[in-house]
């Protein structure tokens, strides 16, 4: 049983992988390959590494792949953010396609003192 868990988590990881490799090729412009890959490789990267972890499953291992998952999860999506906001700021254009741009309305920053 333990195998047919690791199979299925290692396909689930290589066909997110896949689909990262895939965004890369087929979509647009720099900032839809940017979401698709994030997405994509964070799953992919779950997966691969979930059947890793079933598959040796001694308490060092989960532990490793625990702590690997999580920190993954948190700095993936951030990272594409942060690079996807510095190329908008850099002038990279958007696709001709592109309905909405919410980065190009400049908001004031307000900050509010509640003073009583």
């Amino acid at each position: 049983m333990r195998e047919l868990i690791t199979a299925f988590l290692l396909v689930f990881g290589t066909l997110g992988m896949l689909l990262a490799g895939l965004g890369m090729v087929r979509l647009p412009d720099l900032f839809m390959r940017m979401q698709a890959t994030a997405k994509a490789a964070t799953i992919g990267l779950g997966g691969l590494l979930g059947g890793a972890m079933v598959a040796m499953w001694r308490l060092n291992v989960v532990a490793l792949v625990l702590l690997t998952l999580i920190f993954t999860f948190a700095i993936i999506p951030v990272a594409a953010q942060l690079i996807a906001r510095a190329a908008f700021r850099m002038g990279v254009p958007l696709w001709e396609r592109t309905r909405e741009n919410d980065l190009s309305r400049k908001k004031p920053f307000r900050t509010r003192y509640f003073i009583d």
